[in-house]
């Protein structure tokens, strides 16, 4: 039986959010792990936030691609728009919420996480079989300097409010 695109992409939301739910506590169950910084949150600021959504779209991303995705020859543009759209609605959302009611509260950023994953995978299932500009190689190339950029920003942050961990002030790995 051929699975249609919003089941398909229901399974990427339950992936996104379940795993980018692991990966936020994988760094501190690892103790430290060096290689656990690479895709998991090494502390509370917004920026290793993102790594929560981006690392497990890709990962679900790579699954849908080698089962499904080589049907659309926009599979990557959608991805990488979706992605995209991720990774900029976690710091507007964020800093929207906190700006307005001058707050920080848990259960408003884990709320923001799941609506993000599921705004996501919404409109990419709303893309797929839709032109797109971006040509796959062009498309995967930015995932990879995307996850470049990552791992850099993670292990070398620049000392401003968006990489700061607002609960002990410090930036980036930490050993």
């Amino acid at each position: 039986m051929k699975q249609s695109i919003p089941y398909r992409q229901t399974v990427g939301f339950l992936f996104t959010a379940v795993f980018g739910t692991f990966l936020h506590f994988l760094f501190d169950l690892t103790g430290g792990n060096v290689f656990a910084a690479l895709i998991s949150a090494v502390n509370e600021s917004i920026f290793e936030h993102m790594k929560l959504i981006f690392y497990p779209m890709v990962f679900f991303g790579i699954f849908q691609y080698c089962r499904w995705g080589k049907e659309y020859k926009t599979f990557w543009c959608v991805k990488l728009l979706g992605i995209f759209c991720g990774l900029a609605l976690i710091p507007v959302l964020y800093y929207t919420y906190t700006g307005i009611l001058g707050i920080n509260a848990d259960w408003f950023n884990i709320t923001i996480f799941f609506l993000t994953a599921g705004v996501v995978y919404y409109l990419e299932t709303k893309r797929f079989g839709k032109p797109c500009p971006i040509p796959p190689k062009a498309a995967i190339a930015t995932l990879l300097l995307i996850g470049i950029s990552f791992t850099v920003l993670t292990f070398f942050p620049p000392e401003i409010p968006f990489f700061r961990d607002p609960q002990t002030g410090t930036y980036g790995f930490q050993k």
